[in-house]
């Protein structure tokens, strides 16, 4: 009895896989949006690349790698610096990179497949929202091939792709992160409204302090570690201008004027984007390539031994230092997790993020949620999308696809290949890429704060 509800159980899944997003939803579940269904679903296939791009980079996976023809030198010489860098590393970065290739490239399909999408009533909104099995069976056979591409320029090439997504991925990462602390503000303060408000404000200005607290000690903690009195010249200006920046934002965002204009601001989105912007500053200054101003976090927390010689560290071994399981990366990943979710189920009532990210205003569920009930009893979800999508399929795409080149930048710690061992983790290009998008990520939020009253003829509500 138990095989034969297994098997039925698998033959609705499959045929969930073969149809659209609506049949994933069972009657223990609450209603939901079937452009919402169809984001979480896009965001899944992420996810599972992301997984399977980690188990590729993990120890022992270099074995099994390395039986792809040409894929990787033997031994330990590659490049013509013998007994420097470690061959099997690079096969797991090899492979992550062909992954988020073959990553970027479905999504980058889809993208150009669904412009200029109306509504669900378009053929091509089908596609969007079902041929699951197929879809998968398309990523798998685009990965496959990914990886007999010939290595030739391909890494170095890809390199430059990965950086420029990135930069434009975090920045996304940051409108993300200001339509969370938006919508945060605004639910909370609803409450506060509704009853109890000592209750509600005094939370939120509770992670208000907290948020500032832990952007102001990582301030601290950057001029003490990631600076010294006669080197470090970038550091000390980056940490300064950010700190800078992050005050003057945060002072904007409580004008009288401001407030008028924007009610919905305050000090906890401030507070959020000031934290987010030191974790970018911290990211850029980890890929200093200048060991005096870019110490390992293991050597501030174990002290150096009272006898070693003086003079500049000899090189460890490379499979002891080429690695994306470090904190930055971690955090990096944690970060890349929540805003993908997020933009999956995001509804936001923000006219000008909605604008930024292309997607409508927050719709309630109305009364096609009671229709939605089969006469099997499984819920199926509402197609709320005959009228007009809810979001741009294309955008939504073109961002899973960013997306794919931040997890290939994050997990090889913006390696860049044929390089010898001493800037094989580490490169200014990185610190650039990723201090100048947190530059436009501010310069977007105090848009967000000042645009209603530099465009007062616009409605911004």
């Amino acid at each position: 009895m138990g095989a034969c509800l297994a098997l039925g159980s698998l033959a609705s899944c499959a045929s969930c896989l073969c149809g659209s997003a609506s049949c994933l939803l069972s009657s223990c579940c609450p209603s939901a949006y079937n452009s919402t269904m169809s984001r979480l679903a896009f965001s899944f296939l992420l996810l599972l690349g992301t997984l399977v791009s980690v188990i590729m980079i993990l120890p022992g996976m270099e074995d099994h790698l390395k039986k792809i023809p040409g894929f990787c030198v033997g031994g330990t010489t590659i490049f013509g610096h013998e007994n420097k860098v470690n061959c099997d590393v690079i096969v797991g970065y090899k492979s992550v990179y062909r992954m988020c290739f073959a990553m970027t490239c479905f999504f980058f399909l889809f993208s150009v497949i669904m412009i200029r999408v109306r509504s669900s009533k378009d053929p091509r909104a089908a596609i969007q929202n079902g041929f699951w099995f197929f879809k998968f069976l398309v990523l798998v056979g685009i990965t496959v091939g990914a990886f007999f591409i010939p290595d030739g320029t391909f890494n170095t090439v890809w390199y430059y792709f990965g950086a420029a997504g990135s930069f434009i991925f975090i920045i996304i990462q940051l409108i993300l992160l200001v339509d969370f602390a938006h919508s945060w503000n605004q639910s909370w303060v609803e409450k506060a409204e509704e009853g109890n408000p000592k209750c509600w404000f005094t939370a939120l200005l509770f992670f208000t302090i907290v948020n500032f607290a832990l952007a102001f000690t990582a301030v601290v903690l950057f001029y003490v570690f990631y600076t010294q009195p006669d080197d470090c010249t970038e550091h000390k200006v980056f940490i300064s201008l950010n700190l800078i920046f992050c005050i003057i934002v945060s002072i904007v965002s409580i004008l009288p004027k401001v407030q008028e204009a924007q009610p919905s601001s305050g000090l906890l989105q401030a507070s959020l984007i000031s934290l987010y912007t030191m974790y970018v500053t911290w990211s850029a200054m980890t890929n200093n390539p200048n060991r005096q101003c870019n110490p390992s976090l293991l050597s501030l927390v174990q002290p150096s031994s009272p006898t070693a010689s003086p003079g500049p560290a000899p090189p460890a071994p490379a499979s002891s230092n080429v690695q994306w399981w470090d904190a930055q990366g971690i955090v990096g990943l944690i970060i890349f997790l929540f805003c993908t979710l997020y933009a999956s189920i995001r509804s936001s009532n923000n006219a000008q993020v909605n604008k930024l990210m292309q997607t409508e205003e927050n719709q309630d569920l109305t009364a096609a949620e009671e229709s939605a009930m089969g006469e099997d009893g499984v819920r199926r979800a509402v197609d709320n999308e005959e009228e007009g999508v809810t979001y741009s399929y294309s955008f939504f795409h073109f961002s899973l696809c960013l997306a794919s080149l931040y997890i290939m930048m994050t997990l090889t710690n913006w390696y860049k290949p044929n390089t010898d061992y001493e800037a094989m983790q580490t490169s200014m290009p990185a610190v650039w890429v990723k201090i100048s998008s947190s530059w436009i990520g501010l310069a977007i939020y105090l848009w967000t704060l000042v645009a209603p009253l530099v465009l007062p003829d616009r409605d911004f509500s």
